[in-house]
């Protein structure tokens, strides 16, 4: 047994700590399954009574999934190790939406990607000054995955938009506006919180070190955000983003500029679709569809190639252009997967949604 998620208890609190620090506490198949196995057993164990998940380090809660693994299946094999992953990385993130007990996610350092999935669905997430959140998928080719683009969907106006679309990092004061956190508590009173929480109910223990914060910078971005991203196609994003004038706003159309033209089409149709879907399993669900798609399309392994393997910055993605992706080719990312469903909201889902 590995020791790259460790597990223990302390007075009425199970802890999962993430021990890969060297590679920012990043997620592979094996601890996704571990976790699950110990919630289980946490669940029908009376003497726990709330379930904390921290990182080892002081950089990163997590930054993701194994985006190399990835890589190397998606040109070495058929895919089928990575969507076994998807599916049960997945299940994972909805089991914690609905756990029966306090799940307390404590979003310290950078959170990321399959990071955001492991925390941000718990009922109880705390972010200090070091956190930095993102959902930069689509920098690689990829789309905002593990309950991703249901969070974004409910963030106020179309502030969850800008963040699937262009992966911007936030720090903890833009992670509370956006919903994508609940507390803040400093980086130097975690040791005395954990302590708590082996002894008092999660709320009593964070009444000693909740601390209120000051607005982040999307609060006051809100005119132009919303002006722009409230546009029907990504063209029209970025155009309305060029003329605006805030300078903000022009730096993001650059930077939209940058990523790959299909993800970022498939990203805004995610979105729409995820704001009339309902409950998180019927959003994982489309998720998964999106995400096996991705394995078939070559931006995802330009994309990991170019920002990972060889770190040269400079993926050249296919289709180059935005015009250049069809109505069509964004459809069969959303295509029903016949026996292969991840199939959590129930019996297949086959119609159409209106975005």
């Amino acid at each position: 047994m590995t020791d790259d998620v460790l597990f223990r208890t302390d007075g009425r609190a199970a802890h999962i700590t993430l021990n890969r620090p060297e590679v920012l506490n990043s997620l592979t198949h094996s601890m996704v399954l571990r976790i699950d196995e110990a919630l289980t057993a946490w669940e029908h164990d009376p003497a726990v009574r709330t379930v904390v998940l921290t990182g080892a380090g002081e950089r990163a809660l997590c930054a993701g999934g194994d985006i190399r693994a990835i890589h190397d299946d998606a040109c070495d094999g058929d895919g089928t190790a990575t969507a076994a992953f998807w599916r049960d990385e997945y299940r994972l993130n909805a089991r914690i939406a609905r756990y029966p007990k306090p799940y307390v996610a404590v979003m310290d350092g950078i959170v990321m990607g399959g990071g955001v999935g492991i925390s941000a669905h718990g009922d109880v997430r705390i972010v200090t000054e070091r956190s930095r959140i993102a959902m930069p998928e689509t920098g690689i080719g990829f789309v905002p995955d593990v309950g991703g683009t249901h969070l974004l969907a409910l963030a106020p106006g179309e502030l969850g938009t800008h963040l699937a679309l262009t992966g911007e990092r936030i720090g903890p004061q833009d992670a509370l506006v956006c919903g994508l956190a609940d507390h803040f508590v400093p980086s130097a009173s975690l040791p005395r919180l954990l302590d708590d929480l082996a002894e008092l109910p999660v709320h009593d223990a964070l009444r000693r070190h909740d601390r209120l914060t000051a607005d982040g910078e999307l609060a006051g971005q809100r005119e132009w955000i919303d002006a722009c991203y409230a546009a029907g196609s990504v063209e029209e994003i970025v155009q309305r983003l060029t003329v605006h004038g805030e300078p903000a706003a022009t730096e993001a159309a650059r930077t939209l500029l940058a990523k790959s033209p299909t993800a970022l089409k498939v990203t805004l149709a995610a979105l729409r679709r995820a704001r009339s879907l309902g409950p998180l399993e019927r959003v994982l669900d489309q998720e998964y569809r999106i995400s096996c798609r991705t394995l078939t399309t070559p931006d995802l392994v330009e994309g990991i190639r170019a920002q990972v393997i060889d770190k040269d910055r400079d993926p050249r993605w296919s289709p180059a252009t935005l015009a250049e992706v069809t109505d069509a080719d964004v459809a069969r990312f959303f295509a029903p997967l016949g026996e292969h469903e991840l199939g959590l909201a129930g019996p297949r889902i086959t119609e159409e949604v209106p975005w």
